[in-house]
């Protein structure tokens, strides 16, 4: 198994993690003991496989001395190969159930929610139009997945679509199931707003951002101007008569958080600060990359948004995915949030060229 050695660093760190938090300090540092839980509840069920991995290895063991010894049972013989042959399946299950576990594990954001931004791009009304097709898109399947959507902030536009979409995403393996969104997202169609019937292209830009805790960027209060202003857009009679739309700006990195959905202040600046750790988070991710690929003479492209990643050709009915060469002609499924073919062909690919550096 091409993964036997990591795995069993990892059972020697999980033995490790049970002494640790059967130590009095330990238990008596909460943070210390939740950090060291949350450690071993993750690694947990890849030594679960492996234990079962190692005991039908022995087993295999066993039958395997057993047939060698066998000299004058033909019938026996035959019962103890058909268990051999069994067991063997089984661990070619296990093998690859590792595998996948594994890869999970070595995600450092694969526990993480997100937050997704979806921008307009090349095509004006038309790109703003699929901006919003992306987001009812990216709600429908995280419905199917049992994850929950919180819009954060949105610029709608006057016919239904958006200029800018941001939105939150929690739940089990939020991060897994959208991580290989980020990029350019192509429409190939004719638009709504176009009366002569020709086929347009327009383009969309999505951000994924592992969602940081307030414990991971250290925000200092003076590197920020807070500005507030009124809410533009719907809202009712809230709209232009309080100030309830808030403006970060975090003066070290340049970045400019704007929120106004909610009608509370308060409220529109704290989802305004979880946007901006976001950003600061991923910007800090982008360049720990690049180094790393530099150090290693790599490219580096699972971070990229600056090329185009997928294209959605409505008159062929085709979806493409640029990374992977996968062509799929269920444009109407995929766009009613059914992304699973797309994602695990991907998780597959990511998976084969990790597995050849290991």
């Amino acid at each position: 198994m091409r993964i036997r050695g990591r795995l069993e660093k990892t059972e020697a760190r999980f033995k490790e993690l049970e002494s640790l938090l059967a130590e009095p300090q330990t238990v008596r540092d909460r943070n210390l003991f939740q950090k060291l839980s949350k450690e071993m509840s993750q690694i947990r069920p890849i030594i679960e496989v492996f234990f079962q991995y190692r005991r039908t290895e022995k087993e295999v063991e066993d039958l395997k001395h057993s047939l060698s010894e066998n000299h004058g049972d033909p019938a026996m013989k035959g019962l103890i190969e058909e268990e051999i042959k069994s067991l063997e399946a089984d661990q070619t299950k296990r093998e690859l159930q590792l595998e996948d576990l594994f890869l999970r594990d070595m995600e450092p954001n694969a526990a993480r929610d997100v937050i997704i931004e979806i921008r307009a791009g090349t095509g004006g009304e038309e790109a703003a139009l699929f901006a919003s097709d992306l987001f009812r898109m990216y709600s429908m399947y995280a419905a199917g997945h049992g994850l929950r959507i919180e819009v954060m902030d949105s610029n709608p536009t006057g016919i239904g679509g958006f200029k800018e979409m941001i939105f939150g995403v929690s739940g089990a393996h939020a991060y897994s199931c959208f991580k290989y969104e980020s990029g350019i997202h192509r429409v190939q169609r004719v638009p709504r707003t176009e009366a002569s019937g020709r086929i347009h292209t327009s383009a969309v830009t999505v951000a994924v951002l592992p969602e940081a805790a307030e414990e991971e960027i250290e925000i200092v209060p003076t590197d920020l101007k807070i500005d507030v202003y009124r809410a533009s857009g719907a809202g009712g009679q809230h709209v232009n008569k309080t100030e309830s739309a808030v403006r970060i700006t975090h003066i070290p990195t340049g970045f400019v958080v704007a929120c106004q959905d909610e009608r509370s202040q308060h409220k529109n600046k704290l989802k305004a600060m979880r946007i901006l750790r976001a950003r600061i988070f991923e910007a800090r991710e982008q360049q720990h990359m690049a180094e790393t690929a530099k150090n290693r003479k790599e490219q580096v492209g699972t971070g990229d948004r600056s090329g185009k990643i997928r294209t959605y050709n409505y008159p062929d009915n085709r979806v493409t995915d640029h990374r992977i060469g996968l062509t799929l002609y269920s444009l109407g499924q995929i766009l009613d949030g059914h992304l699973e073919t797309l994602v695990q062909a991907l998780a597959e690919d990511e998976k084969v060229r990790v597995l050849t550096t290991l």
